[in-house]
């Protein structure tokens, strides 16, 4: 009788296995390295030699990002290694994502993820959201999304609200029957990034590009934004009318059946433990330093870090032994060290200001059409967007705003506001720390997330913004 347990005899099943599977095609590959190549060598015509690598640079980490060929990690560590060793900016600049309190938020959101799912808690909140969500999918899926948008106006961070809520989602799904790779599991998981993301670009403490944008015109121009002046410009048509239709492009996108009953009534009620109640109150200081960040002035990474130092200590309990090793995604956090360096290095390198000084001049403005001078604005920070991030928008376009007021005929106002058109419409994750941080919390696949971006950004775009736009004309923007 053979051995089935013989090494070589696994061995060989595991290479028939590996043969067996289909390989991924080669040709995206080289045709991402050939475009690369490209557009280094063309740009170098036009550009310094800084530049024309950086410009490389960007495109061949958005498009592996893009298209997922490689591991997320991989272009971050590429990129790394690739600015070092050809100095095309400074070390502080290419390491700049390691300072950000961006990346310490997500550090600390995986450690609080760690410690709710340690403790109990997350069983505790699941159960309670059971009661409000009730039966049906798509009832689940649009509560989640209007409780998600609901966080905004208490929240002001993104990534916090995102570390709050989806590993109790990501429970509530587990709770609910929907295993890792179904549409039920992903549509709530989605529900829950977007709808306390996207509607809270028009809200006007609750994201950072629109914190820089406010805090940009009150330096430059000293006219500060109020509160209620942001939110009826924006929230109702695009903040509400772009919840609704993320809600829809979910239900569309990822189908599923209802709750599995029998596994929501595993859940029983039990008295807070000890444990509980340190890791409630730790959340709970946290959370309250972020509500009154614009009192203290400490970022909300900083505050997280520290809640995850408390969270970490061995005595506390809060998390497992060897939860640093195990519940912290290292590749998901060089990640986002390496989106947020690789926009620190095209600021540096001046990209951002040169496309934004082409296409002010190529693009045609006419003194008599507000709304094609709207559209063509709009277009214009949108480029930035995906060129740099969405905070990159009001970096680059705001200084630039008296000039584009002259070249348009439009008020400053209105050439203003259209930078949160722009950056409030993501084309693709990559944009975007919260969605990056959704990903790595609720273990959601990057084309999932991809597909509702490209989506709504569609939608945005041929729907919504008209309407905007005519919604601003009541308003009397134009």
């Amino acid at each position: 009788m053979k051995n089935q347990n013989n090494p070589a005899n696994t061995a060989s099943v595991d290479e028939k296995v590996n043969q067996q599977r289909p390989r991924k095609p080669s040709w995206p590959l080289y045709l991402i390295l050939t475009i690369t190549f490209i557009i280094t060598v063309v740009s170098n015509q036009f550009l310094t030699l800084s530049q024309s690598l950086t410009a490389g640079l960007l495109f061949i980490c958005i498009a592996f990002w893009a298209t997922s060929l490689v591991p997320a990690y991989w272009p971050a560590l590429g990129l790394f290694a690739f600015a070092t060793a050809t100095q095309i900016a400074p070390n502080q600049v290419i390491f700049a994502g390691f300072e950000s309190s961006t990346f310490w938020l997500l550090f600390s959101g995986m450690v609080f993820g760690a410690a709710i799912n340690h403790t109990g808690i997350n069983s505790r909140a699941t159960r309670l959201l059971m009661l409000v969500l009730g039966n049906s999918y798509q009832g689940t899926i649009i509560k989640i999304a209007l409780f998600a948008m609901g966080l905004a106006f208490l929240i002001p961070s993104g990534v916090s609200r995102i570390v709050l809520i989806i590993p109790i989602i990501a429970s509530l799904a587990d709770h609910f029957g929907y295993e890792q790779d179904s549409n039920g599991r992903k549509g709530m998981l989605l529900a829950a990034a977007f709808g306390t993301f996207l509607p809270a670009f028009y809200i006007l403490p609750a994201n950072a590009p629109n914190m820089l944008l406010s805090g940009m015109i009150e330096a430059l121009y000293k006219t500060p934004i109020s509160y209620g002046e942001y939110l009826l410009l924006h929230f109702p048509i695009l903040g509400f009318g772009k919840l609704l239709m993320t809600i829809g492009v979910i239900l569309w996108l990822f189908p599923d059946k209802a709750p599995s009953q029998a596994i929501q009534a595993t859940i029983e009620k039990s008295a807070m433990s000890t444990i509980e109640k340190r890791l409630l109150m730790v959340l709970c200081v946290c959370f309250a330093f972020w509500f009154t960040d614009s009192l203290h002035h400490i970022s909300a990474g900083w505050v997280g870090l520290i809640a995850a130092l408390v969270c970490l200590w061995p005595n506390l309990g809060l998390v497992a032994k060897n939860s640093i090793d195990k519940d912290i995604q290292y590749g998901t956090l060089l990640f986002a060290a390496g989106i947020i360096g690789l926009s620190a290095i095209i600021a540096y390198s001046g990209l951002g200001n040169i496309l934004v000084n082409y296409l002010t001049e190529v693009i045609p403005f006419t003194q008599n059409a507000p709304l094609l001078n709207l559209s063509l604005l709009t277009f214009i920070s949108t480029c930035i967007a995906v060129v740099t991030n969405l905070t990159g928008v009001p970096a680059i376009m705001t200084p630039m705003a008296g000039h584009l007021a002259d070249i348009t005929g439009l008020s400053n106002q209105a050439v203003l506001m259209t930078q949160v058109l722009a950056f409030s419409n993501v084309l693709l994750p990559y944009q975007a720390p919260p969605l990056i941080t959704a990903i790595a919390l609720g273990n959601l696949s990057i084309s999932a997330v991809t597909k509702v971006c490209l989506a709504t950004f569609a939608l945005t775009s041929l729907v919504l913004l008209p309407i905007n736009f005519l919604w601003w004309h009541i308003l009397g923007m134009f």
